[in-house]
């Protein structure tokens, strides 16, 4: 379908309202949800790493046909649906608390079923984007939406920390459900969009297994992928503690975990807005290959200190990691939107996220269960050497000889893949 361009920057700008409304409740649920487990439930080191795993879960589950499915569905109306399904079930939390019968089984549920509808939300929503933005410019826009995250995840986890500590954590998860009614509200003025091959007849089966062989066999592709992995576990081992981390290790009261979570917006919208001029001056292919260091140094950080000290080591750190991610997940998904046909690109992002969101549940149940032995400080630490994979996985591919992902469309082997 074609669109003028004042038509296509209106449906952008729209798109762009919703999803920050929606991320702004969101990263005011990363705080209030586990904070409601560890200071209302009493939750330990274990349970935190089951909601971070139950907060990821759904890659694993539908991740993968995710891509399928939704390439049958309208896209703005996926969208609209996965969001009021969301607000519904973050609205229970709450109603549960007020009513005396909230337990640690239904926060499990809720992150689930918040993680099912946002696999749904996300295979929709990227393939949406490049219906509304033209070729040339996606990787401003694709910079412009993980900057404008990052915005949300500096104000959100200090808003929510506030709010825990002046409301209480389980009412604080009231402002996600009214995000996301709000998201809906916008999208519902958007025009519908469908994909190529909506009406393709193939088979499910076939469908996901021709998405995840043009992901698992692509010489770019697949290294990237699985440097994903590698970086999304480590997160993974984040999410589950730091929480717990920061209120039994380092005695911060609930005000001080927001403001030291939000340190991760700060480092993200930093190199979100670096990363246009970091391509532009080393190219996509060398930001991703030397990413992993950079986020090995932060990890290594994160757990440093005690006391005070402790709390200035996590926000540098945390800072820090959260800057040498978001140039690499740009370039890799702008690579995968520009790599991929259009008929398959919703199946290789959902193939994509299946495959590296879901070492986030893996890496925060194994994290859990290690620090109930071993303690929070010294996982956090042994994460840390994790990160060292990523770089040692591109260098070993062909992307190690690139300046720019996309470079390597010219080399012959390409024919191959």
């Amino acid at each position: 379908m074609t669109t003028t361009a004042p038509t296509a920057a209106r449906s952008f700008w729209t798109f762009w309202a919703a999803t920050t409304t929606s991320n702004m409740g969101s990263a005011v649920t990363k705080i209030a949800l586990p904070l409601t487990a560890v200071l209302v439930l009493d939750a330990g080191p274990f349970e935190t790493g089951l909601l971070a795993a139950a907060s990821y879960l759904a890659w694993i589950v539908i991740g993968l046909p995710a891509g399928a499915i939704v390439q049958r569905w309208p896209l703005r109306a996926t969208q609209i649906g996965t969001d009021l399904v969301r607000a519904v079930a973050i609205a229970s939390v709450p109603l549960a608390w007020w009513a005396g019968h909230l337990t640690l089984a239904q926060l499990f549920v809720v992150a689930l079923a918040l993680n099912l509808a946002e696999v749904l939300f996300f295979s929709a929503s990227t393939t949406f984007i490049t219906s509304v933005v033209p070729r040339d410019q996606l990787t401003s826009r694709n910079s412009l939406m993980s900057g404008t995250h990052a915005v949300t995840e500096l104000g959100g986890p200090s808003l929510g920390g506030l709010l825990v500590q002046l409301v209480g954590a389980a009412p604080a998860l009231l402002l996600d459900a009214v995000s996301y009614v709000a998201s809906a509200v916008l999208l519902r003025t958007l025009p519908e969009r469908r994909q190529p091959g909506d009406d393709d007849p193939t088979p499910l089966r076939r469908r996901i297994a021709e998405g995840w062989r043009f992901v698992t066999s692509h010489p770019v592709l697949a290294p990237c992928t699985w440097w994903a992995c590698v970086v999304n576990t480590v997160c993974g081992a984040q999410l589950a503690l730091f929480a717990i981390y920061l209120v039994r290790e380092l005695h911060a009261p609930a005000a001080v975990v927001g403001l030291l979570l939000a340190t991760e917006g700060v480092g993200a919208l930093l190199a979100a807005w670096a990363t246009p001029w970091l391509v532009r001056r080393f190219g996509s292919a060398r930001v991703v290959l030397f990413d992993g260091l950079v986020g090995f140094a932060a990890a290594l950080l994160i757990p440093a200190g005690t006391g005070h000290w402790g709390w200035l080591c996590f926000a540098v750190g945390n800072l820090a990691f959260a800057a040498s991610v978001v140039p690499g997940s740009v370039v890799t998904r702008t690579y995968r939107q520009v790599a991929s046909p259009p008929e398959l690109l919703s199946r290789v992002m959902g193939t994509v996220r299946f495959v590296s969101w879901g070492c986030i549940p893996l890496g925060g149940l194994i994290a859990g269960a290690v620090a109930e032995t071993a303690g929070t400080r010294a996982v956090l630490l042994g994460s840390a050497f994790v990160m060292l994979a990523g770089p040692a996985i591109l260098a070993a591919s062909p992307v190690r000889r690139l300046r720019n992902l996309e470079d390597y469309a010219s080399e012959p082997q390409h024919a191959a893949a």
